[in-house]
């Protein structure tokens, strides 16, 4: 039976299979968008969007528009009008998930959006998406951690039943991440905007899986929120089913049973080893868990 240790490291290959040997990635064309890269198009989406001559064009080993298409807008409108048409052709399964939700499209973060993209048809087109994820923990007078750990709902269209953190959501576009840090906190936890606000930035955890539904170039922002002992979170918009408060080494334990969604477990992973439960000493892979958690987009 495979260790902890190993699960954990499986765990990161899946998250980040599409580095990996015998992926897609050689077949894929990029998908450039005023001559930047912003995502990369399996040959089955290629093949579909050619379809649309009056939007895409192919570009050497990659897809482009086509030069009418050649403002942010006017890249989104027809965009949005073609991912319409295959919706009502149930031309991917994606689609199904709909979400009127907007993502923004461009090379980095930090830079201007190209675009807006349906944030179900983001793996069509491999486009980053990028997501703010807060621990919600506390450390009793002896210095032990506790976390609090969300029960996804049964309705959720991903992952449903499955455990989370304590809040967590996609960065809709136009929304800052500490927007989002706090609308989650107060939307899916009740936590008050003002104890929201105490959390703390530390970092990112990235990394790119493929499947059935495309590609998956993700970049989830973290944060830290120590809370009161005596505070306890409330289920808020009906995306969370229940909330478990765990010591750490249980929290540790589930990380690698099916109960946990994945990059969420990612997310976790990331805190213990911040928060020293996991040592270079001890941990044979410790090495491969920090890249695993950190693999460039």
């Amino acid at each position: 039976m495979a260790s902890w240790s190993e699960k954990m490291l499986q765990l990161l290959r899946r998250m980040n299979n599409f580095h990996l040997p015998g992926s897609s990635l050689e077949s894929c064309l990029r998908f450039e968008v005023a001559g930047e890269q912003v995502g990369w198009i399996p040959p089955k989406v290629a093949s579909i969007l050619m379809c649309f001559p009056s939007v895409f064009r192919p570009y050497g080993s990659a897809i482009t528009f086509c030069s009418s298409v050649d403002t942010f807008e006017s890249r989104s409108v027809a965009v949005d009008e073609v991912l319409q048409e295959l919706r009502r052709e149930a031309s991917f399964t994606c689609l199904i998930g709909w979400r009127d939700e907007q993502y923004a499209v461009m090379p980095r973060y930090c830079d201007p959006p190209l675009m807006y993209m349906e944030r179900a048809a983001t793996s069509l087109f491999g486009v980053k998406r990028y997501g703010v994820h807060v621990n919600g923990y506390t450390r009793d007078s002896s210095g032990n951690l506790n976390m609090w750990l969300a029960r996804r709902s049964l309705t959720k269209q991903t992952y449903p039943g499955r455990l989370d953190n304590m809040a967590a959501g996609g960065l809709a576009a136009g929304c800052s991440v500490r927007h989002t840090l706090v609308k989650e906190c107060e939307e899916e936890a009740c936590i008050p905007p003002g104890l929201a606000e105490q959390a703390r930035p530390v970092g990112t955890v990235s990394y790119t899986y493929e499947d059935d539904e495309g590609i998956f170039p993700e970049c989830q922002f973290v944060f830290d929120l120590e809370l009161p002992l005596n505070f306890q979170p409330h289920i808020g918009d009906g995306e969370v089913q229940a909330f478990y408060y765990y010591p750490i080494e249980k929290v540790k334990d589930l990380l690698v049973s099916e109960e946990f969604k994945p990059n969420c477990a990612m997310v976790v992973l990331d805190f213990l080893i911040r928060h020293a439960i996991i040592e270079p000493d001890s941990e044979p892979y410790y090495h491969e868990f920090v890249a695993g958690l950190h693999r460039s987009l």
